[in-house]
């Protein structure tokens, strides 16, 4: 079997170091592969099929349907009308083959199989001799979209996006070779990539890429191929920014030069999917000035710029990060790919420091701000993801807020397509004699620790419903290793770092461990409970996380939130919906409200209801998780709630 077949793309950039005479570190800490991640829990295995079942043929169908492949044809013949409305839309086509490429390496599907390859070779044949690859200007040369510019790349850096179908490209295409072993589109990502190296250098071109993400997708090439040409690119253009020190260019992070910004401005998808890039490169290259400026940017981004919910990006001109503690809730942007690229970073920063502050801001987006962004069927999207709906608002469409089976920017549910089945991927990881439980879920995982212990991990769990969790250690020698099991701060009384969000009524620390029933010694690091020991097979550590319901408030310096609360249990941010509340506009929360939470297995999938009751018992509210929000019916919904 190919090696590649075992490989998924999600990991691969922490399982292999390419070093080289250029290149002689890597990730310190590296994670377990999704497709080497067995999941049976009930909350993310049911969505990982979901999106397998439905979100990806639907999202197929409708790329069939809008003519995206149909640009892809017309390209090969140079004929005809690029058929729809933006230029970056031939990334909706990679995005969903890159979720069915990850879908097909855990759950194999000849059918599926043989119609990407049908895909590959359409896009294949629009690709020009020398590598070029972008319809919106290979249809029609004479007459491009608008937004490409009369030459190529001459409007990179502004709108024509022709990097980021590049990237997006590389990033499929990567992720197809290591789930078949085909080379089929890994030689046209290649082939364009070349191009790139050739018009990108010194002397010829030095745009900085409008909407990045060709710098994450050229090191997955780089870690393919072991070729220094394709990290180099990626260098070349982070480097390539802020050659004007134009404030005006902040949109596009390109205001001044990299390794000096230090705030998270601009729109906020490319933001996630920069920061992202540069922590790869920085990993790669021990750039400690690259890591100076994503630590000093991630610092202000999640002490000032951070939704409860896990969103970023509060503005909807210009999708864009908004001025410190600009935090609106009727009016908040919070694009579903934003929170996905947050994710993608903050993966990264926990990669570079072994942090578990970064997990924590991780799974406040990964169970609030991301799935809030695809509906429980599967095939209906929110583009913002608001904390509060009033039925009277309208966003950047003109319509009221509801879902909708695609958008005519469908960046969006593409995105899910493509980053729901590599959900498991971030459970484990691994150090020197390490390995990090980062996320609770019922699961299990083999680990090979510098070839000496093979570790087999599991986990039963019912969270995020339920805190108790049951860690088991097996294998034929599973030896000396340092176990860490991470402490959500929100069980330490921290919502998220900083004091953005703080929790009205402090409670001692309680989460419990015990190792085969009895209470074991560990070490405090970095937010970890570490038991560095020598392990038996059918050792035992159980994990109990305190489930209480807590009111949160805001930093004064939030004026939206000034006056309000919002409520959390574990990691799951809960909101009030009208079907459930008639008179949601008049409620109001008091310290001597009592609060009760029960399992509904029947509602909205099965979730962790709270109700509120006023002293003689009468019930003054209902509410359910965020994420699950607007999958009855469009209705008022509010996340933070007035005080009484």
């Amino acid at each position: 079997m190919n090696i590649f077949h075992t490989i998924p793309l999600l990991a691969f950039f922490v399982l292999f170091s390419c070093k080289n005479e250029t290149s002689k570190s890597d990730y310190q800490i590296q994670g377990i592969p999704f497709n080497e991640v067995k999941i049976s829990d009930q909350f993310w295995s049911p969505k990982i099929e979901t999106a397998r079942t439905v979100t990806i043929p639907a999202s197929f169908a409708k790329c069939e349907e809008t003519g995206r492949v149909a640009n892809f044809e017309k390209a090969a013949k140079k004929e005809g009308k690029f058929g729809t409305e933006f230029p970056f839309d031939d990334t909706d086509i990679y995005k969903i083959i890159e979720g069915a490429s990850y879908s097909m390496s855990v759950h194999p599907d000849p059918k599926l199989d043989r119609y990407v390859d049908s895909l590959i070779t359409i896009v294949g044949k629009a690709q020009e001799a020398d590598g070029y690859l972008y319809t919106a200007r290979t249809i029609d040369p004479k007459h491009p979209h608008p937004w490409s510019g009369d030459q190529r790349w001459v409007n990179e850096s502004v709108l024509s996006h022709e990097l980021y179908n590049s990237g997006h490209l590389f990033e499929a295409a990567s992720a197809h070779f290591q789930s078949t072993g085909k080379r089929n589109f890994l030689d046209i990502a290649l082939k364009n990539a070349d191009l790139l190296r050739q018009v990108f250098t010194p002397g010829k071109r030095n745009d900085a890429p409008g909407h990045e993400i060709v710098e994450m997708g050229l090191v997955k090439l780089y870690r393919i191929t072991k070729e220094q040409k394709y990290l180099d690119l990626a260098k070349y253009f982070i480097d390539s920014r802020g050659k004007e020190n134009d404030p005006k260019k902040a949109y596009s992070q390109d205001h001044k030069p990299f390794i000096q910004q230090d705030e998270a401005v601009g729109h906020a998808v490319r933001a996630g999917y920069l920061y992202s890039g540069v922590a790869d490169v920085a990993a790669l290259t021990g750039n400690a000035a690259y890591i100076s400026a994503i630590d000093k940017i991630w610092e202000n981004m999640v002490m000032k710029k951070f939704y409860i919910t896990g969103g970023i990006g509060s503005r909807h001109e210009g999708e864009a990060f908004g001025d410190n503690y600009e935090l609106p809730n009727l009016t908040a942007y919070n694009e579903t790919c934003a929170a996905i690229a947050n994710v993608y970073w903050n993966y990264r920063m926990f990669l570079l420091h072994g942090d578990s502050k970064y997990i924590d801001v991780l799974e406040r987006s990964l169970y609030n701000g991301v799935i809030s962004g695809i509906g429980l069927d599967g095939k209906t999207f929110f583009y913002p993801n608001p904390l509060e709906c009033d039925l009277k608002y309208k966003f950047n469409s003109g319509e009221k807020l509801d879902r909708q089976p695609w958008f005519g920017c469908s960046c969006c549910p593409t995105n899910m397509c493509r980053f729901l089945p590599s959900v498991p991927g971030y459970i484990y990881a691994k150090g020197e004699d390490k390995i990090y439980v980062n996320l609770y879920t019922t699961s299990s995982s083999k680990i090979d620790l510098n070839g000496k212990n093979h570790v087999e991990i599991s986990q039963e769990s019912q969270y995020p419903w339920d805190g108790n969790v049951k860690v088991s250690v097996s294998g034929e020698n599973p030896g000396k290793f340092a176990l860490c099991l991470r402490i959500p701060g929100w069980a330490k009384n921290q919502p998220v770092p900083g004091d953005l969000y703080t929790y009205t009524l402090p409670e001692k620390d309680s989460f419990a461990i015990l190792l085969n029933g009895k209470k074991i010694a560990f070490k405090s690091d970095k937010g970890y409970a570490v038991m560095d020991r020598e392990w038996k097979q059918g050792d035992v550590v159980n994990l109990t996380l305190p489930m209480q319901i807590r009111q949160v408030v805001a930093n004064k310096s939030v004026k939206d939130d000034l006056g309000k609360v919002a409520i959390e249990r574990g990691p799951i941010v809960y909101c009030l919906e009208a079907i459930d509340n008639e008179n949601i506009d008049n409620i109001g929360i008091s310290p001597n409200d009592l609060f009760s939470a029960g399992f509904n297995p029947n509602l909205l999938g099965g979730i962790e209801t709270i109700s509120g009751k006023l002293i003689d018992g009468k019930v003054s509210f209902s509410a359910i998780p965020y994420y699950s929000w607007n999958n009855r019916g469009i209705g008022k919904m509010k996340v933070w709630i007035p005080k009484k």
